[in-house]
C-alpha cells in the first residue's frame, strides 16, 4: 500500500493541504476561455453570473444531473502557495488555462481544498467543470478538547458555504478530509461522527439544495457516515487485485449510496513517469469498473504548498510544475473518455425477462428503462402471466417480443421466460422496476470477472416516491441480497437477478410452487448446492418501487409469511426449531438492521497504528427478538398470563414483562422512524417518520398471519415414520461388505431426507452423528460405533436417544414451580392450571421426541433391509 501524501506529513496551518494546477501547451493555449481584467475591489475577474441549471443530486449509486446520470472524472487542485493578496490559488489567467487543459483532457470535476472564490466557480462553469468544495479546518489536532473549537470550527464551514451557495458550478461540499486515526481515536468515534454530523446539518442549512459528504480513508473507515449524501473515500493502493478488492467493501458501507474516490494516484519522483501513467490508467479503470461514481486523480500539478512550505520530494502531478503535461495525463485522457466499461467489445447476448400480472400502471415506465439500456447486444422478453388489463399492449407497444399464457404463478413466468431466450445469460427485472442505463454491463462484467453462475444488484426506491412508498422504503420486509462476502451472494432477490441459462436448465429453473414470492431464494439454494458461486455487482442497479398503501404493505408481508413457510417445507435443514432461517451472510438493506446493536469493536491495530482500520459487529444478539413475528404472540401471552394475577397476586409481575415486550417493539420502530429522518433517502416530517414506525409494528405480525396460515408453526411436523417410545435403544446392524463410518453416516442422513426429515449433523466436539427433530421441542439423537470382525465384516451398533428441546424443559420447569406455589397459597384453580399446562407442554416434547425416533428408526430399518437384499444376493451368486 503507497502511504497517502497527508498521512505523512500532515499540515501545519488550517486549510494546507496540496494538489496542483495544469499548464497547457500552446496548441491548448488556443482553445481556452477570454480571461478579463480583475474588478476593481481586487477579488478576481468578472464574470457574466452563469445560468441557473439543476443541481447534482444523488441518484440510487450515481449522480446525477436534471436527471442523467453524473460520472464524476476529476483532478484535485490545490492546495498553492497563497498570493501576496493572501488568495490560496493562483491568478485567474493561470486558473482559466488550468481549467481549459481539463476539459480538453475529458476532466469535468475539479476537488479543492479551500473555500473556492466566486470567481473560480465562474470560471469553472465557463469550461464545464463542477467543484468538489473543501471545507478546511484544523483535523489534525485534538480539536475537541478546546473550548469553543468545534463552534468556530462550524462558523468556518458556515462562511465557506454561504460563500458558494447556490452556484451552480458546485458538485459538493465536503465538511472534512481524512481525520487523523490518532485523533479519532483520542476522541473516540461517536464524539467524531457526531462533530462531522453537525457540520453536515450546517452546510445544509446554507445551501439547502447542495451535496455534503466527508472524505474518508482506511485508517478511519470504521467512522458511521449515514448522514453523508455519498460516500467518500482517498484510497492509495498499489496492486490492482487489492484496490478491487477494497472498492468492493467501500460499496457495502456506502449501500444504496453512491461511492466515490476522492484521491488515487501514484508519485513519478520514486516510480517514474511512465508507471505514473501506467498506475492511474489501471486505477480509474478499476474505479468506474468496479461501480463508483467517480474517481478525482492526486493531483493535477506537481506543484504543491502545505504547512508554509513547498513540497519538493513528491510529484503527484499529471502535470510538471511549469504545467508540462506528464504521460500521466494522456493515460488518464484516455481512461476517463472509455469510462465506464473501458471500451470493451465481447459482450456476451444477453435476455432480458420481465414477468408480469397486471402491470399496466408500471409496466410502461419498465419497458422505457429496458429501451434506454446501454448495452449491444440484447433482448426483451414480456411474460403476460394471464392478465386482464393492458399489460401486454404496453409491452407490445414498445417492440418486445410478449408472451402471453394464463394466470400460472410468478414461477412458471419466470420459466417461460428463459425457455423462449436466445441469450447466455438471462436477466430479471419486475415489472415495477427500472433498469440503470448501464445495468446489463455491470452484469455482464460481474459474470466475466467472477465466473458466476448468477449475478444480483441493489434494487433502490426511485427518487421522487410517493410520500407512503418513501417510508415504505425504511420499514423491514424490502427485497435484500444477503452477502456472504464483499463480492459473494447468498441470496439475490428476483426484482434485480441474472443467471447462465445453462445453471437454470441444470436445476430444471423455478419450482412452480411459487406462485408469489419465495423462488428466488429457491432457485439461489439450488445453484448453490451444486457447488456453484452467485455474484453481487453494486452498480447493476435498478429501480424498484415500493408498495405505495399500509394495505398493499400488509399484503406483500403476509405473502412473504407464506412464502417463508413454502421454503421451510421444501427445505427444512435451513430453518431452525421456531422456523426461522438462518442465513450464512449478512442481509444488507434499509430496514434489515436489528432495533438495538451489540458493542462494537474497532480494530485499530497496535497502539492504533493499523493502516485498515475496521469496525466489528457480533452478528445476531437479543436485538434481532423484536423483529420475529412470534414476539407479539410473547407479549399477548404475557399479558393475559399477567391478567391472571387478578385471580392470583403473584402473577401480577408478569405485566411489567408484557410491557417491556411491548416496550421493545415500540422502541425498534421509534428508533427505525429515528433513521429514517436523518440516514440516506431520509423521508420528510414527523407524519412520515410515524408512518415508518407503524410499517414496522406491522410487519412482524403480517409475516405472523401469513406463515400461521401456510402451516409454519411451531407445532408443525417433518416426517411420517410411524412414532416410537421416546426412550434410548441400540439397534445392531450386521454387514459382510466393509464401508467406512462416513459410508454409513451419509446412507442414513440420505434415508433421513428422503423420509422428509430434518436431520443435521454433529460437530467436532459432539458425542452424536445425527441430529432428527421431531418439532420445537422435541428431537432425537444417534450415535454409532464399529465393531471390525475381519475378514471385511463389520457390527455397527447405533444408539437412539431422545432429547427434549431446553426451551421446553425451562418452560415446564417454571411453570412447575409456579404450580407448586399456588398449590401452597392454596389456589385449587390456579394450580390445576398451571400443572395441567405444564404437564401437556411435557407431553407434546416427549410426543415430538418420539416421532424423531420413528425417523431414526425407520431409516436404520431401512438400511438394515439393504444389508439383507445384498447378503442374499451374495449368498444366491455362491449358490449359482
Amino acid at each position: 500500500m503507497a502511504v497517502s501524501p497527508r498521512s505523512r506529513l500532515r499540515k501545519l496551518q488550517t486549510g494546507d493541504r496540496a494538489t496542483g494546477a495544469l499548464p497547457a501547451t500552446k496548441e491548448r493555449h488556443l482553445t481556452r476561455a477570454p480571461v478579463e481584467a480583475p474588478s476593481a475591489n481586487g477579488h478576481g475577474p468578472t464574470f457574466p453570473r452563469p445560468a441557473v441549471s439543476p443541481r447534482p443530486a444523488v441518484g440510487g449509486k450515481f449522480l446525477t444531473v436534471g436527471g442523467r446520470k453524473l460520472l464524476v472524472r476529476g483532478v484535485t487542485y490545490g492546495t498553492f502557495r497563497p498570493r501576496q493578496d493572501g488568495s490560496q490559488y493562483p491568478d485567474p489567467a493561470t486558473v482559466s488555462r488550468d481549467f481549459a487543459t481539463m476539459a480538453a483532457s475529458g476532466v469535468n470535476s475539479v476537488r479543492t481544498y479551500t473555500p473556492p472564490p466566486r470567481w473560480l466557480l465562474d470560471l469553472a462553469s465557463a469550461h464545464g467543470l463542477y467543484v468538489m468544495a473543501g471545507l478546511a479546518w484544523e483535523d489534525h489536532v485534538a480539536f475537541l478538547d478546546d473550548r469553543g473549537r468545534a463552534a468556530d470550527i462550524e462558523r468556518r464551514v458556515r462562511e465557506g458555504v454561504r460563500a458558494c451557495a447556490g452556484h451552480p458550478a458546485v458538485l459538493c461540499y465536503s465538511v472534512g478530509n481524512e481525520i487523523a486515526a490518532p485523533i479519532v481515536r483520542w476522541h473516540g468515534r461517536r464524539r467524531v461522527e457526531r462533530h462531522l454530523r453537525r457540520l453536515h446539518g450546517a452546510a445544509k442549512e446554507e445551501d439547502p439544495g447542495a451535496l455534503v459528504t466527508y472524505v474518508n480513508f482506511p485508517s478511519t473507515e470504521y467512522l458511521d457516515l449515514d448522514f453523508a449524501d455519498f460516500l467518500c473515500f482517498n484510497v492509495y493502493l498499489e496492486d490492482e487485485e487489492r484496490l478491487r478488492a477494497y472498492l468492493a467493501r467501500l460499496h457495502n458501507l456506502a449501500g444504496d449510496r453512491p461511492l466515490v474516490l476522492a484521491e488515487i494516484g501514484l508519485d513519478s519522483r520514486r516510480n517514474g513517469d511512465s508507471t505514473q501513467a501506467r498506475s492511474v490508467d489501471w486505477q480509474v479503470r478499476a474505479a468506474f469498473e468496479e461501480g463508483c461514481a467517480g474517481a478525482f486523480v492526486f493531483a493535477w500539478t506537481d506543484e504543491w504548498y502545505v504547512g508554509g512550505a513547498e513540497i519538493a520530494d513528491w510529484d503527484f502531478g499529471l502535470t510538471t510544475r511549469e504545467r508540462e503535461p506528464k504521460p500521466a495525463l494522456g493515460a488518464v485522457r484516455r481512461a476517463y473518455r472509455s469510462a465506464p466499461h473501458g471500451g470493451r467489445s465481447d459482450w456476451p447476448r444477453v435476455s432480458v425477462v420481465v414477468c408480469s400480472y397486471n402491470g399496466a400502471a408500471t409496466i410502461g415506465e419498465c419497458c422505457e428503462g429496458l429501451r434506454g439500456l446501454d448495452y449491444p447486444d440484447y433482448e426483451v422478453i414480456v411474460v403476460d402471466d394471464g392478465s386482464t388489463d393492458a399489460t401486454a399492449a404496453i409491452a407490445a407497444g414498445h417492440g418486445f417480443h410478449v408472451i402471453s399464457t394464463e394466470n400460472r404463478g410468478l414461477s412458471n413466468a419466470r420459466n417461460t421466460g428463459w425457455r423462449a431466450a436466445s441469450g447466455e445469460i438471462v436477466a430479471y427485472i419486475d415489472d415495477d422496476a427500472s433498469p440503470d442505463p448501464d445495468w446489463l454491463s455491470y452484469l455482464a462484467t460481474a459474470f466475466r470477472e467472477g465466473g458466476y453462475a448468477g449475478v444480483g444488484g441493489p434494487n433502490v426506491p426511485p427518487l421522487g416516491s410517493r410520500p407512503t412508498a418513501a417510508c415504505v422504503a425504511h420499514a423491514p420486509g424490502n427485497p435484500n441480497h444477503v452477502l456472504l462476502s464483499d463480492r459473494e451472494a447468498e441470496h439475490i432477490p428476483g426484482c434485480n437477478c441474472a443467471f447462465r441459462r445453462e445453471a437454470l436448465e441444470a436445476v430444471g429453473g423455478f419450482d412452480s410452487r411459487f406462485r408469489v414470492a419465495g423462488d428466488d431464494v429457491d432457485v439461489c439454494w439450488q445453484i448453490r448446492e451444486r457447488g456453484w458461486r452467485l455474484g453481487f455487482s453494486p452498480a447493476a442497479m435498478v429501480w424498484h418501487r415500493r408498495r405505495s398503501s399500509i394495505r398493499a404493505y400488509w399484503r406483500q408481508q403476509r405473502g412473504y409469511g407464506r412464502a417463508e413457510a413454502q421454503l421451510e417445507r421444501k427445505w427444512p435443514e435451513r430453518y431452525n426449531s421456531a422456523g426461522y432461517l438462518s442465513w450464512g451472510g449478512r442481509v444488507y438493506g434499509r430496514g434489515a438492521a436489528p432495533f438495538l446493536r451489540r458493542r462494537a469493536r474497532v480494530y485499530h491495530g497496535r497502539w492504533g497504528g493499523a493502516p485498515f482500520q475496521s469496525l466489528y459487529e457480533k452478528p445476531g444478539g437479543l436485538g434481532f427478538l423484536p423483529l420475529m413475528p412470534e414476539w407479539y404472540a410473547l407479549a399477548a401471552l404475557l399479558l393475559v398470563a399477567g391478567a391472571l394475577g387478578a385471580l392470583w397476586a403473584p402473577l401480577l409481575w408478569l405485566l411489567p414483562l408484557a410491557g417491556v415486550a411491548a416496550g421493545a417493539s415500540l422502541l425498534r420502530a421509534t428508533l427505525a422512524a429515528r433513521r429514517a429522518l436523518v440516514g440516506p433517502g431520509r423521508v420528510a416530517g414527523a407524519a412520515q417518520g410515524a408512518l415508518v414506525a407503524l410499517f414496522c409494528l406491522l410487519q412482524p405480525a403480517a409475516r405472523l398471519w401469513g406463515r400461521i396460515e401456510e402451516g409454519l408453526t411451531p407445532w408443525r411436523r417433518h416426517g411420517r415414520a410411524r412414532p416410537r417410545p421416546p426412550w434410548p435403544r441400540t439397534t445392531p446392524i450386521w454387514s459382510q461388505r466393509w464401508r467406512s463410518a462416513e459410508e454409513r453416516l451419509h446412507e442414513v442422513e440420505w434415508r433421513l431426507r428422503e423420509a422428509g426429515a430434518v436431520v443435521s449433523s454433529g460437530g467436532s466436539s459432539d458425542r452424536w452423528e445425527h441430529r432428527v427433530r421431531g418439532g420445537s421441542l422435541g428431537s432425537a439423537h444417534l450415535r454409532m460405533c464399529v465393531e471390525e470382525h475381519g475378514g471385511g465384516c463389520q457390527l455397527a451398533r447405533f444408539r437412539l436417544y431422545p432429547r427434549p428441546s431446553r426451551i421446553a424443559m425451562g418452560a415446564v420447569a417454571v411453570l412447575a414451580v409456579l404450580a407448586a406455589v399456588a398449590a401452597a397459597a392454596p389456589s385449587a384453580g390456579l394450580f390445576a392450571a398451571l400443572a395441567g399446562f405444564a404437564a401437556l407442554l411435557a407431553m407434546r416434547g416427549a410426543v415430538e421426541a418420539s416421532w424423531a425416533m420413528g425417523e431414526l428408526a425407520a431409516a436404520l430399518g431401512a438400511v438394515a433391509d439393504e444389508e439383507e437384499r445384498h447378503y442374499g444376493e451374495d449368498e444366491a451368486g455362491a449358490d449359482g
